[in-house]
């Protein structure tokens, strides 16, 4: 689970406590605004949760690792650049994901108003919480616990069928693992580099090409052998860009 930018410590315990709750451990904890988050007293049953979790400067480094990333919220106030998935689906998109291998994100934004259309341009997903359209914001703590409901009583269970079921077709479609958030994050950079490099576009535009190439990787499902592929293509491409007039030593 991780929680980008919260501020209140008490939604932060209470977002522990329901990760005890369902029996999950992990938490990171994404620029958070008090600084005595750890000491929540609404951690209850869950203090050493808080204790070791992960607090980093940024979500790209927060889900690195992570080969599904989906992010939380409602649609009422937006509109969704990744695919949507409604909160019952959430569980056989994960149980996929966890049968192949892969490492999962849960990402919750911060109290006030969610995640930002920059911190959803790092998701491969986004999960839309069923709530009424009078009130569609939910608190923290258990829009976590809603969440990881649905996962502990379905994803795991379905994990194992996905695994145990030794049909061809299933073994075609689990045995490639998706690239890693941070290698999608490096071939992204690396493409707007070489984007600038060729003057595709003017220096204005290159925040928004940054958000909409972090989106595209994203939508290609490379698996890591692929990524591999086509960052060493991105990288001939640049180094003949940027090699002088005359040169012809090729790069080792």
């Amino acid at each position: 689970m991780v929680l980008v930018r919260p501020r209140n410590p008490l939604n932060m315990g209470a977002a522990a406590r329901a990760m005890a709750n369902f029996g999950f451990q992990q938490l990171s904890v994404v620029a958070p605004w008090a600084p005595h988050w750890r000491e929540a007293r609404s951690a209850v049953g869950a203090p050493e949760l808080l204790q070791c979790a992960k607090e980093t400067a940024s979500l790209a480094e927060a889900v690195a690792d992570c080969t599904l990333v989906v992010g939380t919220g409602t649609l009422t106030y937006r509109k969704a650049e990744q695919q949507v998935v409604q909160l019952p689906a959430l569980a056989p998109l994960v149980a996929r994901e966890l049968a192949r291998g892969g490492r999962i994100a849960v990402v919750f934004g911060p109290e006030k108003h969610g995640l930002t259309r920059d911190d959803l341009s790092y998701c491969h997903a986004l999960v839309e919480i069923p709530t009424d359209a009078r009130q569609p914001s939910m608190n923290l703590g258990q829009a976590v616990a809603v969440c990881l409901y649905e996962l502990s009583s379905r994803a795991f269970e379905t994990a194992e069928d996905f695994s145990a079921d030794n049909s061809n077709s299933t073994r075609l479609s689990l045995e490639a693992s998706a690239a890693p958030s941070g290698t999608l994050d490096l071939l992204s950079g690396l493409i707007e580099e070489t984007m600038g490099a060729a003057g595709y576009s003017p220096r204005s535009m290159q925040a928004a090409n940054r958000h909409d190439l972090r989106l595209l990787v994203r939508r290609l499902g490379l698996n890591p052998a692929d990524s591999r592929r086509v960052l060493g293509l991105f990288r001939r491409v640049l180094w003949r860009l940027k090699r002088p007039p005359g040169s012809q030593n090729e790069p080792g």
